[in-house]
């Protein structure tokens, strides 16, 4: 898919300095994006804005298509008279990381003591609003709150519940809904909170030229919304435990490689079916966002197949995946494929050969073009057009901790040959200086490079299973003269946006 020469900054929501402890789609969030368009951004991207689960990853979610309510804005829940403002006095503050645990304690309360009084108090408008919410959605939308209300309930895995609840038994489903009325329409009600706001949001940015990338993940969480209602799809076996998990070989990074354990899927199955289940996932997502970029892009040409019973990743085999059958299919429904490759790591020909049949930009990050020789296709040098340029992403210490700590001496000297003259101060400007002034179309600059912040502001650790997801910048960063600094960086490497085209039509007013 063409795509136009831009420039844009990485920042999830979460990390927006929001009342409450967590980032959400409050004033912070439009007050970073009146930063994005002085500084002549036209792209936010963000991470998966599903409900996180282990380790509060957002790529360890509960659905492919439920919204986190924790992102949701109480203030502006309180601005349409959901809730008292006073009821917000006692919230955590816009400073600090954010502490998960704690912050569904205080918040989640009061989202419900707002979604019953929507319920009890909706007006004709807004009431009309929600049903057509909820008979737009209800495919994906009652799964999900059944789900997330047994899951509350039992306290527990969907596997570990009643065996006729976990194997579906209609007769069972059906006594659940009928005990669980209330916490379902809460949830539904949420859900409309959530998609409101979060279109709200992108309404303000199409009003500024701002496009959102947003981001999905190949593979899906075991314990999630989506295994349990769709269990013919993945590879599970009579008693629903998986018969194989996702991961990667053994590499120079790990002896033992990595064991990520979500389920595979049952390919052939979904071929059978026109892929039902992908379109709507990725015809969602292209209804939530204005580009995609696609998480291990890599696992629909190849799979490393796991047995479940094994505690590595060591012995696997690499399987097929639906290659270029699924994403014509996709062409042929849902039209372009308006995606973005994450190619990064081992990549094999057939997998660089399938993203350029279907014409998919891959990525390229800075940090990873000082290594070696063989690193230098990170480098600008080695780009062409059809790609998407970052200096670092979620995954990597920012570009100023790297510099302080994790390169060495031999990638430091690289780095300066390549560069210039580097120093602990500019070092993050002159790689935004690269990345923009390349050839590659699209540049995204996380915001702690933009900052010049160091490893204290790193989102994601990957060898880490705890601490990560949990930076939020600082109230007053986002200055105006950093602004203005990225706006003329963005005229003199041509990846202004375009004049403000026409809002999109949709009626948004939460």
């Amino acid at each position: 898919m063409p795509l136009q020469r831009s420039t844009g900054i990485l920042l999830h929501p979460t990390s927006l300095p929001s009342l409450g402890g967590i980032g959400d789609f409050g004033p912070a969030a439009y007050e970073f994006i009146d930063f994005l368009a002085a500084g002549r951004q036209s792209l936010w991207q963000v991470l998966p804005l599903a409900p996180v689960g282990y380790g509060n990853s957002p790529y360890s979610s509960l659905s492919a298509f439920a919204g986190s309510p924790l992102q949701i804005s109480l203030e502006r829940l309180a601005e349409r008279g959901w809730i008292e403002r006073s009821r917000l006095a006692g919230l955590p503050g816009q400073v600090g990381r954010v502490n998960y645990e704690d912050v569904a304690g205080v918040k989640m309360p009061l989202l419900i003591e707002a979604a019953q009084n929507f319920m009890g108090h909706a007006g004709a408008a807004d009431r009309a609003r929600f049903d057509q919410f909820c008979t737009q959605h209800s495919w994906w939308v009652e799964g999900w709150v059944l789900f997330e209300a047994l899951r509350q309930r039992y306290q527990k895995a969907w596997n570990e519940w009643p065996r006729e609840l976990a194997h579906r038994n209609p007769g069972a489903l059906d006594h659940a809904r009928g005990e669980l009325t209330q916490e379902l329409q809460i949830g539904r009600v949420l859900q409309f909170f959530f998609f409101e706001q979060w279109s709200a949001l992108r309404q303000y940015c199409a009003a500024r030229s701002i496009r959102i990338i947003g981001d999905i993940a190949i593979f899906v969480n075991y314990d999630s919304a989506d295994v349990w209602v769709h269990p013919e799809i993945f590879r599970l076996n009579q008693e629903l435990q998986p018969e194989v998990v996702s991961g990667v070989p053994p590499d120079a990074f790990s002896e033992t490689g990595q064991r990520w354990g979500n389920p595979l899927y049952r390919w052939e199955v979904l071929k059978a079916r026109g892929y039902d289940w992908w379109l709507q996932r990725l015809g969602w997502a292209m209804h939530m966002c204005d580009l995609l970029r696609i998480d291990h892009f890599r696992g629909f040409e190849q799979s490393w197949e796991i047995p479940a019973h094994e505690p590595t990743a060591v012995h696997g085999r690499w399987v097929d995946g639906p290659k270029d059958d699924l994403f014509n299919r996709v062409r042929e429904v849902l039209g372009a494929l308006p995606f973005i490759a994450e190619d990064l790591g081992m990549i094999t020909p057939a997998v660089h050969a399938l993203r350029e049949r279907l014409q998919i930009p891959g990525m390229r990050v800075l940090q990873f073009g000082f290594g070696n020789p063989g690193a230098h296709i990170y480098l600008p040098h080695r780009f062409e057009k059809n790609t998407v340029v970052y200096t670092g992403t979620h995954d990597n210490d920012t570009t100023a901790g790297w510099w302080r700590s994790g390169a060495n001496d031999f990638e430091r000297a690289q780095a300066q040959a390549y560069l210039g003259p580097l120093d602990d101060r500019g070092v993050h400007w002159a790689f935004v200086r690269a990345a923009q002034s390349s050839v590659a179309d699209l540049c995204v600059v996380p915001l702690q490079d933009v900052l010049g912040l160091g490893n204290e502001a790193r989102m994601n650790t990957p060898s880490q299973s705890q601490g990560n997801w949990t930076w939020r910048y600082q109230p007053g960063s986002l200055s105006t003269n950093l602004a203005g600094a990225l706006a003329t960086l963005a005229e003199v490497t041509d990846r202004v946006p375009p004049p403000p085209g026409e809002v999109r039509q949709e009626q948004f007013s939460a």
